[in-house]
């Protein structure tokens, strides 16, 4: 916002201008003492955010940075690491850029794909290391690739987290926070008209013909109730007797498979489908992951809205490649479009860059982000899974192997050129049994049927996402960020780990009851898409939703579908600014 330009000024203990509207009131040499002691650890903070950020390759807000670099000449002890440098321009961007006129997924030659380079790989204490040779025992040819150590990790969230509750920085967060309100009322009534009459002289440019772009939408539920139904009409009408599951050993055509639920085409609607958030589904996750079941079953989602299906996910990959139509018609609509890893099967990565190259699903319009739900307790229950370093290796190997192995995995290797980076998603009011400490056990000693905490996840994703990030800028590959669904729901100490290892998370709604994280989100201008229709039929009424006064606090928002399957009866539109590089 305009009436946030002095973004760090009182953190820098700076003294205002001549010519600003009010100064700051006398305070008494005790009072001052106290002020900086929190300015402080609120500078120090920024630090440690700063670090990871560094450390894990992605993106740190430059006004911050600056700020931060002038204060790093007092000796503060957070400021030491080695900063690293820009990520270079991707190596085959020439081949594969990603806005290139050629179809990627077209005419690719297997032989054109970068050389392998035969390293050796090893997932230890659950986090992958490198090796030059195979030879893996022979720890003089392993890669210096930083990750987080995981006791810094813990000492450094555990000052956050005594950070956040600590009484008179609440107290000045809160101040500063009340301040920036007051500050964009001001600017509002002053400049309002202004503003109106500067944006109404700007050729060719209002709402509809500006770039929006959707960074937090899922893929499988990413068309309206009306177009999934249209599909599926027309699925029953052409393709009838095309087998498209197995029952119990027995192959099913679609025919058979609606016969069994008393359906025909002529008796589906949108309120047979039974797929829109109710007020059933307040505060009720369960039953929000019912509605993803077309007519209330689960074989109806396996064959219209899945990857890995008997039909190889020939219909998901039509309907979506539908909604891209859609976009690129439309012109200034962009998606960052999220499709799921599980972590039960090493095979999982291939067999998804195998659904989009073979389908050509593809768009200029339309970039992916993996999302990884936090599911192992189901997993472990089901003995699918031994540990969770087994979940951990199923997730982060395959992605190592097509880097050093690009011809090995040339499907996967073209996928991840479009691939922005991952996500963490499930019910976050879940309880959580462990606390994240010290005395956690390792992802190879974790064998109970209990899920680990938030935190855990994260670090572990955070972790193998630094190292492959390394790893894939010394190839000339692009590199991956992490934006969990963080804040939604569950404890505040969520929004830490968000704070500490993610670009920028989705939803955030628990920062209206933090303060001291609401004020550090702020100063980091880290993105949150939130999603108000989606929060009003799960956690929070759309009138007590705090966008509003985050956006006049000045946080990084925007507007996001989230699920217009669910959430959404006309056709959706695509809000809110973009991150991308």
């Amino acid at each position: 916002h305009g009436a946030h330009r002095e973004l760090l000024l009182p953190l820098a203990g700076r003294e205002r201008n001549a010519d600003a509207p009010y100064e700051f009131p006398e305070e008494s040499p005790i009072e001052q003492l106290e002020e900086r002691r929190q300015r402080l650890d609120v500078v120090k903070a920024l630090f440690l955010r700063e670090k990871y950020m560094g450390l894990s390759l992605q993106s740190f807000c430059k006004t911050t940075a600056r700020f931060l670099q002038e204060l790093s000449e007092k000796p503060l002890e957070t400021r030491s690491y080695e900063e690293v440098p820009e990520t270079p321009v991707a190596a085959d961007a020439a081949v594969h850029p990603p806005f290139a006129e050629q179809h990627p997924y077209e005419k690719w030659d297997p032989q054109s794909m970068p050389a392998d380079l035969g390293f050796g790989l090893k997932m230890v204490d659950g986090v992958v290391h490198v090796y030059t040779k195979q030879d893996l025992t022979d720890k003089s040819t392993e890669l210096d690739l930083p990750y987080p150590d995981l006791q810094e990790f813990i000492a450094d969230m555990n000052f956050l987290m005594a950070l956040i509750i600590n009484g008179p920085i609440k107290s000045f967060c809160y101040r500063r926070l009340q301040y920036l309100s007051s500050k964009f009322q001001m600017h509002v009534l002053l400049n309002e008209m202004k503003e109106l009459a500067a944006q109404k002289k700007v050729p060719h440019r209002d709402f509809y013909n500006i770039r929006k772009v959707d960074t937090h939408i899922h893929a499988s539920s990413c068309m309206n109730q009306k177009h999934l139904l249209r599909f599926i009409k027309r699925a029953m009408k052409k393709h009838l007797d095309e087998i498209v599951h197995v029952e119990k050993g027995k192959e099913q055509t679609l025919k058979e498979v609606f016969e069994t639920m008393n359906l025909t085409a002529y008796d589906l609607s949108v309120d047979t489908l039974d797929v829109h958030a109710d007020r059933n589904t307040f505060h009720r996750f369960d039953k929000f992951n019912a509605k993803y079941n077309p007519i209330g079953e689960s074989i109806p989602r396996e064959i219209f809205i899945k990857t890995d299906n008997r039909v190889s996910g020939k219909y998901f990959a039509h309907i979506i490649k539908e909604v891209m139509s859609d976009l690129e018609e439309s012109k200034y609509q962009n998606a960052e479009l999220r499709l799921s890893i599980y972590g039960r099967s090493r095979d999982e990565w291939d067999k998804l860059a195998c659904w989009a190259v073979n389908h050509r699903v593809h768009s200029n319009n339309v970039r992916w982000l993996v999302q990884v739900p936090r599911l192992f307790d189901v997993y472990r229950t089901k003995k699918q899974l031994a540990n969770f370093q087994e979940m951990l290796e199923n997730i982060f190997l395959p992605l190592y192997e097509a880097t050093i192995h690009p011809a090995q995995h040339p499907e996967l290797h073209l996928f991840l050129e479009h691939v922005d980076g991952f996500d963490s998603v499930d019910d976050e009011s879940k309880p959580e049994h462990h606390i994240f400490n010290q005395d956690s056990p390792l992802p190879g000693n974790w064998v109970e049927e209990d899920n680990p905490p938030y935190s855990y996840y994260l670090y572990y994703m955070y972790a193998n996402m630094t190292v492959l990030n390394h790893l894939r800028r010394r190839r000339g590959f692009h590199t991956f960020v992490l934006r969990p669904h963080c804040g939604e729901a569950g404890p505040i100490h969520h929004l830490v780990s968000g704070f500490m290892v993610s670009e920028n998370i989705s939803h955030g709604l628990l920062l209206r009851k933090a303060p001291v994280l609401q004020y550090l989100y702020y100063l980091a201008q880290i993105g949150i898409a939130m999603s108000p229709l989606s929060n009003n039929s799960l956690f929070l009424s759309y009138h007590r939703n705090p966008l509003p006064e985050y956006l006049s606090r000045g946080l990084m928002v925007s507007l996001s579908t989230d699920d217009p399957l669910q959430f959404h009866f006309t056709k959706w539109w695509l809000w809110g600014r973009s991150w991308w590089p």
